[in-house]
């Protein structure tokens, strides 16, 4: 028989750089999870991704037991990875912070792919794209569809 769920918590965390400070620690504590277990989990299961910032899905069970799913990078967080930027444009309409190529779009959509709701790499190209203009990052190039 399947476990009885009693909740969700999704947080994003950095690799091999969980513990149980905030955010962590009174996300988890308020669940009644083990928070120092789940800092040695992740920690281990992220250790070849350090630093990067990781979602994570905490399923919390009814015996206070969790599992977790780690998701990809956020498309922000890689787009300013490919720009070398710190952070986006406070008036990405004006103030154009990078830029980037269809081929680094590509690399970033077809890397997302699984934790997107798109059913081809197209679809998750416009929308990697929709987001680096919304962070004041220009696309450069023709796009390869249309």
């Amino acid at each position: 028989m399947a476990k009885e769920i009693t909740g969700f918590v999704k947080l994003q965390v950095k690799g091999g750089q969980a513990n149980p400070a905030p955010p962590i620690g009174p996300a988890l504590g308020s669940k009644g999870v083990n928070i120092m277990d789940f800092c040695k989990q992740f920690n281990a299961r992220t250790q070849e991704k350090m630093g990067k910032v990781l979602p994570v899905v905490i399923t919390v069970y009814a015996d206070k037991s969790f599992d977790f799913i780690i998701k990809t990078p956020p498309v922000a967080v890689q787009l300013l990875e490919a720009t070398k930027v710190q952070k986006g444009s406070a008036e990405p309409n004006r103030k154009k912070v990078g830029s980037v190529n269809w081929e680094q779009v590509k690399t970033i959509a077809t890397d997302k792919m699984p934790d997107l709701n798109c059913f081809t790499v197209e679809s998750a190209m416009k929308l990697v794209a929709g987001t680096a203009r919304s962070m004041g990052i220009t696309v450069t190039g023709d796009a390869p569809f249309n």
